[in-house]
């Protein structure tokens, strides 16, 4: 069997500002079931995103949230062409969240970056190699 990503989990501090970025991003996520802690959708790419309140802080008694600005991972989404990296970006700095770089041609794909409420940082890009129709 071929090792596959099936989810990515993100621990966050507060479900509903996590839900209005990833939804203002263009994820239809669901609501959390009354006083939960989990709210997951499943992508066309087959891949799950995953945000929760408690997982890390309930069975890993050494978690901790990260802290310094730093981050180690990015969540790469596929957004569509330029101009839609430009628009998405304008969109959620313009609502209030962290840039961290703007609609920038790097030596890869064209591609932004920005922070969802808990410093995670997510790439935009353009890069057909995302796409979810690539072979």
């Amino acid at each position: 069997m071929e090792l596959q990503l099936s989810m990515v989990v993100l621990e966050v501090a507060d479900i509903d500002a996590s839900l209005r970025f990833y939804r203002r991003l263009g994820l239809d996520m669901p609501d959390p079931v009354a006083g939960g802690t989990v709210v997951a959708h499943r992508m066309g790419s087959g891949v799950t995103l995953l945000l929760t309140t408690a997982f890390a802080s309930r069975y890993d008694p050494t978690w901790a949230p990260p802290s310094g600005g730093g981050y180690s991972q990015m969540l790469e989404f596929y957004v569509g062409d330029d101009d839609v990296v430009d628009s998405t970006w304008a969109d959620l700095v313009g609502a209030g969240y962290t840039g961290r770089m703007p609609p920038t041609r790097t030596v890869g794909p064209y591609a932004a970056l920005v922070e969802d409420p808990d410093g995670n940082v997510v790439l935009l890009t353009s890069d057909a190699a995302a796409s979810p129709d690539a072979a």
